[in-house]
């Protein structure tokens, strides 16, 4: 008898089992979790985590002569002020370019849709030394733009032209899609209530768009944030004024003042990170502003 009623609580447990396991939508969850985790603290945290470390080995004096030298900090002006001119200039071009492909047909039309990645396809060594080669005052488009006072190769203006350039497939990847999907029944009941081509496009379209359009300029400036190899041919690497903040970190691990290299990548990680947490909280906002989830 004894031996039945132990047996009894066993077949409990073993029938509660499956009932327990079947509970999970997803089978495998936890090893695919653990994975994630895995990678993300590879990846991520803890070459972070090996950043702040070496930079915590300075005391705050030395941290801020790091940081704070007239060279950094002409470094940091062109470096954050390039990357949100050009990533602002991505905006609106990124725009039309993807208005202009998903709205009408003309002949090439499939061939410019393939140009638009052509910054994605090309190493960035090439992009840089190809654009530094037309805007060099001895290029193809370089020698009409210097007669008219217009130098772009080893000045700022040629940053920000590399910066463009690799920043604008981020946009129209992400705007072009969404107007895809746009419901065309929203455009032809604005029209059939007499709204013009401008109202229609502020009140219709754009509400619909401005999240694409956040994300693909969150998206452009974080790259042109952090991209060198476009940059440093055409920058021409002038101290005090083409001279961008990725070159000052490899100049001084290269001269193995790994602390201060660190210091200045740390920096350059936090207001980026604040830059990119303001787009993000706008963007968010923007979504419970016209109704859609955030």
């Amino acid at each position: 008898m004894q031996a039945t009623v132990s047996a009894v609580p066993g077949a409990d447990s073993a029938s509660a089992a499956p009932r327990r396991r079947s509970k999970q939508v997803l089978p495998g969850f936890g090893l695919t979790l653990g994975y994630t985790l895995l990678y993300l603290s590879i990846i991520v945290l803890i070459p972070l985590v090996a950043l702040l470390t070496k930079t915590f080995s300075l005391t705050w004096v030395q941290f801020w002569e790091a940081v704070a030298a007239p060279r950094v900090l002409a470094a940091y002006k062109l470096t954050f002020g390039a990357s949100l001119l050009a990533a602002c200039v991505n905006l609106v071009f990124g725009l039309l370019i993807a208005w202009v492909l998903v709205r009408y047909q003309f002949p090439g039309k499939k061939i410019a849709d393939a140009l638009v990645d052509l910054p994605f396809a090309l190493p960035t060594a090439v992009a840089g030394i190809s654009l530094t080669a037309l805007l060099a005052g001895n290029g193809w488009v370089g020698r009409y733009l210097e007669p008219l006072g217009i130098e772009l190769a080893f000045r700022p203006g040629g940053v920000v032209v590399a910066l463009i350039f690799i920043g604008l497939p981020f946009v129209v990847r992400t705007v072009q899609p969404v107007l895809e999907d746009a419901e065309k029944e929203l455009e032809e009941a604005a029209t059939s209530l007499g709204a013009s081509r401008w109202q229609i496009f502020t009140k219709v379209i754009l509400p619909s768009i401005t999240p694409a359009l956040l994300t693909g300029f969150a998206m452009a400036f974080a790259r042109a944030i952090g991209e060198y190899g476009s940059v440093i041919f055409i920058a021409g690497n002038v101290p005090m004024v083409s001279e961008i903040t990725p070159l000052i970190i490899i100049g001084k691990l290269e001269q193995y003042d790994f602390a201060g290299a660190t210091a200045v990548a740390v920096v350059m990680l936090v207001i980026a990170f604040v830059m990119l947490l303001v787009i993000n909280l706008l963007q968010a906002w923007q979504r419970r502003h016209a109704g859609m989830p955030a």
